[in-house]
């Protein structure tokens, strides 16, 4: 499966409507987890972020409006989006589903096609490249479509992995990533890699970006890993 594609985590109790969601997601193209408790959701989230979280309200144990509010709450997560589903259908609990940081919110029974379209949208918001939106920092551009590479007016000569790289950090520009992180990422949860191959093709990026002239925009945060600006 290709590295690039988004991550959705199902959280969802009852077996059968998690599986038609899962099924449905999978249909798009997705590369999905499934988790049947708030608990589970959580330790899955820590264990391997997702790239949206679908979460049902009612789950046993931890609640899904506690791990929205505990996802929120953590740097590390408060970017992911999250859409709620729930049964509840009163204003008021809309209200205080995204007031506690539920990305969007939709009420059981809902239209799969509408809910694929609502996935959509927010990853466009959160992974533009994953739908072949055109990437800028500073005087970097990046064309998820086309995989050109421009600083200024040069065009630059990325190698397959150079270039997932560059797209991760310019996706969140300032955002810090961990050599983990940036191995799961790039490389694939699935695929034995020493952090150490990170360091490598980090010089490799950053010398295709130099290639031309100009400043070295990745950060090496000590102890932490690398971002962009």
């Amino acid at each position: 499966m290709s590295v690039d594609v988004p991550r959705v985590l199902v959280v969802e109790d009852e077996p059968s409507q998690r599986e038609v969601l899962a099924y449905n997601l999978e249909a798009e193209g997705f590369d999905v987890s499934r988790a049947e408790t708030g608990d589970e959701a959580l330790l899955l989230v820590e264990e391997d972020a997702p790239d949206i979280i679908v979460l049902d309200w009612m789950l046993p144990g931890v609640s899904g409006i506690e791990v929205c509010r505990r996802l929120k709450m953590r740097p590390e997560t408060r970017g992911t989006p999250i859409i709620m589903l729930s049964a509840r259908s009163e204003e008021v609990d809309k209200v205080r589903g995204l007031e506690t940081g539920a990305d969007d919110y939709m009420v059981k029974p809902y239209s799969v096609i509408e809910l694929m379209a609502r996935v959509r949208a927010q990853l466009r918001r959160s992974r533009p490249s994953s739908v072949g939106a055109r990437l800028e920092f500073e005087d970097i551009s990046l064309d998820a479509e086309t995989h050109r590479v421009m600083r200024g007016a040069k065009e630059l000569k990325l190698g397959p992995t150079e270039f997932r790289l560059l797209t991760t950090f310019m996706e969140k520009p300032g955002r810090v990533w961990s050599r983990d992180q940036l191995l799961d990422r790039v490389w694939g949860r699935d695929i034995y890699v020493d952090t150490r191959t990170v360091d490598v093709h980090i010089g490799r990026l950053r010398k295709a970006l130099r290639q031309y002239g100009g400043t070295d925009p990745v950060r090496t945060v000590r102890g932490a890993g690398y971002a962009l600006g």
